[in-house]
């Protein structure tokens, strides 16, 4: 190779990507590592490795009532892997084998203790490993059995490769935790009330508390209200209730503009009428408004009854050092400056249904919820019982805590909640229910779809247009297609295909950071120098850090910081030049997503960058360790300009002046475009060739598509299973397609249209099917059925019994007695017709214990009630034993069905019809070559001119 030529090669790899068909590589790089059905998976694992030793730190002291050298202390706490118990021996539990026993798919929770006894106050005790509940694990995490297996290891355990996990195993049945959306915690929401009222209103939650802050203006005077006050409360009271005496020094710290002094002036004559002017005059008028509950008792000290409100229960979020309550003054003062903002200008309002304003709590969060009431409730129950014994003088039982930690509490409290889906915690005021449900198998996509389902906190029957609007901030984020119809549309979303929840990260050395790159600690500042211009305020997670004179400065320094990896890369540093703050946030459920960066419109990644990751030689997380790539949350990205593709970067021949500024002014690209849309909705072919609402519908019945739904269909022993007995890959496929897996488990057929008006059978959407298709195998499918037969213990040796079938007289089985084997059960592949019986069960005619000798059993078949003249067989029988060790039968019957009138048909863009009639091949029409179609449909199906979806694709689907 010549100089030149090398040269040459050189230039083309260090040249930036040009179409983005080089980084569609990056997809499935993506989805290795996040994506999908992982941020489940990675919230589970945080709870589990973090969280849980978070909460025994905060609750590991347990010291009895009476007699303060009786303790028990929690050193350590840890889950085991999956398994249960067979008789005192501890054996490896497989989430197939719980699907098919009826069982939890769990795993111990066990902690190390030291304790002390009454009789030996100096004496302590160590125990490892005891045990206070069992934990649900959830399919692919950290704990699973399944973790890190390769294909052939997941077949040998049972499972499917392609089954994403991200779910739990309750009782046998499938449960996933839906996401939940939230309002976004510890944040500063400016809003209008019912009554049409400004408010400033924060949700302050921390593990010791959650209180919601509100201020509000009613004519022309702000108030605060707070739950412990009876009525609202003027704000300069709490100001000078917190040490801050000099109205002007208030009116400095919300800003120098003299309209704030204007506003703020109502409520400084209020407070003077009042003849309020000292601190301790504020709190003797703050205790005459407090609500007084049965157990604060009368005896507590009344100054401290409302300093103790200001300190724990106001903006709780800021915490106080010392007494000083100067850091929520100025968070106060912030609030104020807000409302007044956004009175004398009305565009500063918050908009609740903005993305950025949301948290999605995931698994992790809302299990780490109940596990902490679960684990205090234990705690405290542990105690009340070992004052019971204590009180009853009997001696007989010991006086140590530990024997009075009880396993069943936790056990039975996750499992209940899961199951139930209800999350009831009066600790925390939380009554939600349907946060857990039955994971959809209808087939393999409505199992994905449903792992990425977002669930409102709306209730679905209020009449409103604002939170069901698609916002412009969903897009990348959110599905804009994939959401139901009817009362829920709009509240319930799905997630978009790249986007990644984030988990809460570190804080402390963040805040350092902070500090170091120039950020001015208020608590040095007076009043006057808060809001000096051209300084912003830096909010880090909601909480006030401080003043920066080069804001734009600080933002590139802590991005830079980022990219090279040095702190999280789903920390989001986000310049707002309306309110003058630089918001910095770490905290988990914001949403955001993976772009290119450019400089000055110019792409980091380069053809070589891409070969090496064709060729194995780097991962997603490269790209992301060397700054090509950055996770954008919502907020982040109002400061950057995305450009969707990149040839919108090369300069036309005309305006190239114009599109330079342009070019030099974009910060980002997009990965893929076709990522804004969610998994389902990926499935649609041409999407952008139809008309909107039909992606939508086509979003809901893509779910229902009979297919295949998992390699191991057939050791499944669901309800009610349908399989297509000839599912086709689609001719036509997508990108999303192949990524998700789904062109491995298909679902439809590939039929021949022919779009004509025929018969009449085909008005309103109705299709005429042809016969012969019909008789050659097309539409067919297979309906499993799952019948279980418990038997039933009535005592020690009283139990039902299975026997073999009574013979007649001339040595030949009763006529429904037919399918029975030896056993007494129906054996697998006989034909089960209405009637016949399936168990041959006898039952004890008396179940009294005292009873010696032989028993009496009278009969007590189990017989099957199905359809008259269908033609349904016995496909398998499983033998197990439930939880309570009782025999468990399952039956699974298959019955192979045919498409006839009435069926419901649909193409992949929500083109659905039913069949109005089947005609024999003989008269139905042909093309000149005599190709018959499978199908005929009616050509007023298709709304005039428009949504003519990629006609192309039509006879193919």
């Amino acid at each position: 190779m010549g100089f030149g030529q090398e040269e040459d090669s050189q230039r083309c790899l260090a040249a930036p990507v040009k179409s983005a068909v080089d980084k569609f590589q990056l997809l499935p790089a993506f989805l290795k590592v996040r994506g999908l059905v992982k941020q489940h998976i990675d919230s589970f694992n945080y709870f589990i490795n973090h969280e849980m030793k978070k909460i025994m730190k905060a609750n590991d002291l347990l010291v009895a009532h009476h007699d303060p050298n009786i303790y028990l202390r929690y050193t350590n706490i840890y889950v085991e892997s999956p398994s249960v118990e067979v008789d005192r021996v501890s054996e490896e539990l497989k989430p197939h084998f719980c699907r098919l026993s009826d069982r939890t798919y769990a795993a111990p929770v066990k902690v190390d203790i030291e304790y002390s006894k009454a009789n030996l106050p100096n004496k302590v005790e160590y125990k490892r490993g005891v045990l206070i509940g069992r934990m649900p694990i959830m399919l692919r995490s950290s704990h699973c059995v399944l973790n890190g297996k390769d294909e052939e290891q997941l077949a040998r355990l049972g499972e499917c490769p392609l089954d994403p996990g991200g779910y739990f195993i309750i009782k046998g049945t499938e449960k996933v935790i839906l996401i939940q959306e939230q309002l976004s915690k510890n944040r500063i929401i400016i809003d209008t009330d019912s009554k049409g009222r400004v408010t400033a209103s924060v949700t302050s939650s921390t593990h010791e508390t959650k209180s919601k802050t509100v201020l509000f203006m009613d004519k022309e005077k702000i108030y605060l209200q707070l739950n412990q006050f009876v009525k609202p409360i003027p704000i300069l009271v709490i100001m000078k209730a917190m040490g801050m005496e000099s109205d002007q020094e208030v009116v400095q710290m919300i800003g120098r503009d003299p309209r704030y002094g204007s506003l703020l002036l109502p409520s400084l004559q209020e407070c003077a009428s009042e003849r309020i002017y000292t601190q301790q005059q504020a709190l003797e008028y703050l205790d005459g408004k407090v609500v007084y509950s049965s157990s604060a008792r009368a005896e507590t000290r009344k100054e401290s009854r409302a300093k103790s409100i200001l300190l724990d229960v106001f903006l709780a979020n800021v915490l106080v050092k010392e007494g000083k309550f100067r850091p929520k003054c100025i968070y106060t003062a912030v609030m104020l400056r807000r409302m007044m903002d956004a009175i004398l200008n009305t565009d500063t309002f918050d908009d609740k249904d903005y993305v950025g304003n949301k948290r999605l709590e995931l698994s992790g969060q809302l299990v780490s919820l109940l596990f902490e009431d679960l684990f205090k409730t234990m705690n405290s129950q542990a105690l009340e019982r070992l004052r019971r014994s204590y009180e009853q003088q009997n001696r007989s039982s010991p006086l140590e805590i530990f024997p009075y930690l009880t396993a069943d509490i936790i056990t039975q409290g996750l499992e209940r909640a899961i199951s139930t889906g209800n999350w009831d915690l009066k600790r925390f005021k939380m009554h939600r229910k349907g946060v857990s449900q039955v994971l959809s198998r209808l087939s393999f996509i409505g199992a994905l779809g449903h792992m990425t389902r977002i669930s409102p906190q709306f209730e679905k029957t209020r009449k409103v247009s604002g939170p069901r609007a698609l916002q412009p901030s969903q897009w990348g984020m959110l599905c804009p297609c994939d959401t139901p119809e009817g009362e829920a549309c709009g509240l319930t979303k799905n997630l978009a295909l790249m986007t990644h929840v984030t988990t809460d990260e570190e804080e402390g050395p963040l805040v350092i950071l902070c500090y170091s790159l120039g950020v001015q600690d208020l608590s040095s500042l007076s009043a006057e120098e808060i809001h000096t211009p051209g300084s912003y305020l830096v909010i880090f997670n909601g909480l006030i850090l401080g003043k920066h004179e080069a804001p734009k400065r600080f933002a590139n320094a802590m991005r830079s910081l980022r990219r090279s990896g040095k702190i999280g890369e789903f920390v989001s540093i986000y310049v707002n030049d309306k309110q003058h703050c630089v918001y910095v946030a770490s905290d988990g459920g914001r949403v955001c997503r993976p772009l290119v960066i450019a400089d000055k419109g110019v792409s980091r990644i380069k053809e070589h960058h891409m070969k090496e990751l064709r060729d194995g030689l780097r991962t997603f997380d490269d790209f992301l360790r060397d700054g090509l790539v950055e996770y954008l949350d919502v907020n982040e990205e109002n400061n950057a300009l995305i450009a969707l593709y990149e040839h919108e970067l090369d300069n036309d021949e005309s305006g190239a002046e114009k599109d330079d500024v342009k070019r030099s002014s974009i910060t980002h690209i997009e990965i893929e475009p076709f990522t804004i849309l969610g998994v389902v909705a990926g499935l649609i072919p041409y999407p952008h060739h139809n008309q909107s609402p039909r992606n939508t519908y086509q979003c809901a019945m893509g779910k229902q598509a009979m297919g295949n739904i998992a390699y191991n269909q057939l050791c499944r022993a669901d309800t009610l299973l349908y399989l297509l007995v000839y599912p086709q890959r689609p001719l036509l496929t997508t990108k999303t397609i192949e990524l998700v897996g789904y062109d491995k488990l298909g679902a439809g057929q590939n039929a021949t249209v022919a779009v004509m008006s025929y018969s009449g059978y085909d008005i309103e959407d109705a299709i005429v099917m042809n016969k012969a298709s019909l008789d050659r195998g097309f539409g067919r499918c297979i309906a499993m059925k799952r019948y279980t037969v418990v038997t039933e213990s009535y005592g020690p040796d009283i139990l039902d019994k299975i026997v073999r079938p009574r013979r007649n007289v001339d040595g030949s089985l009763p006529q429904n007695m037919q399918i029975l084997d030896e056993d007494g059960l129906a054996a697998p592949g006989e034909i089960i017709r209405n009637n016949y019986v399936y168990v041959n069960k006898q039952t004890p005619v008396d179940r009294n214990i005292s009873q010696r000798g032989d028993r009496k059993y009278t009969d007590a078949p189990v017989i099957y009630k199905g359809p008259e003249g269908e033609t349904i067989v016995v496909d398998r029988v499983i033998l197990c034993s439930d939880t309570n060790d009782k025999l468990t039968i399952k039956f699974i019957t298959r019955h192979t069905r045919r498409p006839e009138v009435g069926d419901k048909f649909s193409s992949r863009h929500g083109q659905k019809g039913v069949c109005g009639t089947i005609v024999r091949q003989e008269d139905f029409p042909f093309s000149e070559r005599g190709i018959c179609p499978d199908l005929i449909m009616n050509p007023h199906g298709f709304p005039r001119g428009g949504e003519l979806k990629g006609k192309s694709n039509l006879p193919i689907d």
